[in-house]
């Protein structure tokens, strides 16, 4: 799923137009984005937390060429996932023929 999916998605559940629909998309999306690169967590009930976490300078390799070099310490993007949201996704792989029940 893109994101013209999830945008296709809420259009036909809420009734906005396509365009409204984008828009409020697009401004959700970016609220994550501003809230992640201040560092500060999200989380969405019943769906997952996004984080940052820093990571050290480590050794690595070109995988090209083979030489060592060292790899600089970086900010990552981290995702748990909630209990909600995991038991529902076990339960559809458990079930799959009530797969639209559960969702």
């Amino acid at each position: 799923m893109n994101k013209k999916d999830i945008v296709e998605a809420i259009h036909e559940k809420v009734g906005f137009s396509r365009r409204e629909t984008a828009a409020i998309v697009d401004s959700a999306l970016e609220s994550i984005k501003q809230a992640l690169a201040q560092g500060e967590p999200v989380m969405i009930s019943a769906f997952g937390r996004f984080s940052t976490r820093e990571k050290k300078a480590h050794k690595g390799r070109n995988p090209k060429t083979g030489e060592a070099m060292t790899l600089p310490a970086r900010k990552v993007i981290t995702f748990k996932v909630s209990r909600v949201l995991k038991e529902r996704i076990n339960a559809a792989h458990r079930y799959p023929d009530t797969r639209k029940e559960v969702f």
